[in-house]
């Protein structure tokens, strides 16, 4: 299992660069195969992008749900529909565990409310049941659509992560003299950090991402010894980073670097900085597919071809702020963690995430993780 998850460490993003993709107006030998290859499977596979097109413009409508921030929403719902002006876009928000679970209950239920969905991470195997199995990653590949493959899940093939998140160790630059900035994750367990001198999570996600790159057992120990500072443990990324800006604590673990930058850009003294400590934890951001009972297939494909594209993923590091996809060269997410050494929650183990925060919370002595 320990060298299973160690493959997934120290990428270089690099690799990640999308290539360039050509599209094809009818089946050459390759796309036949891989259309027939698809269909044997199970798989839906379109073989022309000049038929999704066509076919949106008759649909004419489209219905999303989207887990991004209403800024986001607003500015690339605007972006898409000057794009394809024939396709009245309905596109509402939904966030939070509570809301992923009602949703799910609703698809289970038969509701054809929506195209495209929001996959909550957190409940992710839920969905796939109810997604049309349509080989989006075949399609992409094949550059029928213009979508780095890297984006979509490689065994389920029709689920895409748009943007991806992660943690940094936050800091209050008037509390900590240049020397004492954590570098290591293993800076964190100084004696100096020791007595309150620290912010933790006790949900973990920075923690538990980092079993991708340690290992279960070398990140329990690390959760012991974090747990031993006698932390302030806090549930809240907003409220933690207030404080650290307040002067209250010097030091957060595990903030999004999306809620530090947003802080930033409201912050005139420049107070609130941050260290990215290597492997760096990484997630899939912004999951969606296409519902099995979608009413819109072929703008839905659009949609998701959008969302991958270069525009898109600007305003994606415009308004979340920063939250591209690391795919995507030239974003400010892949240019922020370009050469550093990684631990990536991938679609493979995206399933274990709730059982290794399980541990780690057991570990850092609570008697279970809180769910929400």
């Amino acid at each position: 299992m320990k060298n299973f998850l160690c493959s997934n460490v120290c990428v270089l993003l690099l690799g990640f660069a999308a290539a360039p993709v050509s599209f094809s107006a009818s089946p050459d030998t390759p796309l036949l195969k891989a259309k027939q290859d698809a269909e044997a499977k199970g798989y839906t596979f379109i073989a022309s992008h000049d038929e999704i097109l066509a076919k949106a413009k008759k649909e004419g409508k489209l219905r999303v749900l989207a887990g991004m921030e209403p800024p986001t929403i607003k500015a690339t719902a605007a972006a898409f529909v000057r794009k394809y002006p024939f396709i009245n876009l309905r596109i509402q928000e939904i966030q939070g565990q509570d809301a992923a679970q009602r949703n799910i209950l609703e698809i289970k239920s038969g509701a054809k409310d929506w195209d495209v969905h929001r996959l909550s991470t957190d409940r992710y195997p839920d969905y796939i049941p109810y997604l049309l199995k349509l080989d989006l990653l075949g399609m992409a590949e094949h550059g029928v659509l213009k979508i780095p493959p890297q984006m979509i899940d490689p065994k389920h093939r029709n689920a895409v992560a748009f943007f991806n998140r992660f943690q940094v160790t936050a800091y209050n630059k008037n509390l900590l003299s240049p020397t004492q900035i954590p570098r290591t994750w293993e800076d964190l367990l100084k004696p100096e950090f020791k007595g309150r001198k620290l912010m933790m999570d006790p949900r973990s996600l920075s923690i538990s991402a980092l079993v991708a790159a340690w290992g279960l057992e070398k990140t329990l120990d690390f959760a012991r010894k974090a747990a031993a500072q006698q932390p302030v443990w806090v549930g809240s990324g907003t409220r933690g980073i207030a404080a650290l800006m307040a002067g209250e604590i010097p030091v957060m673990v595990g903030p999004n670097f999306t809620a530090v930058k947003r802080a930033q850009a409201k912050d005139p003294t420049g107070v609130l900085q941050y260290a990215i400590l290597e492997p760096v934890p990484l997630r899939l951001g912004e999951l969606e597919g296409i519902q099995v009972t979608c009413q819109n297939l072929y703008a839905a494909l659009l949609w998701l071809e959008w969302m991958a594209s270069i525009e898109a993923q600007k305003l994606g590091d415009e308004h979340e702020p920063l939250a591209s996809s690391v795919h995507v060269r030239g974003g400010a997410v892949e240019q922020e963690l370009r050469g550093k050494k990684l631990s990536v929650v991938n679609w493979e183990n995206q399933a274990q995430v709730e059982e290794w925060q399980a541990k780690i919370v057991e570990a850092f002595g609570f008697p279970k993780a809180e769910t929400k």
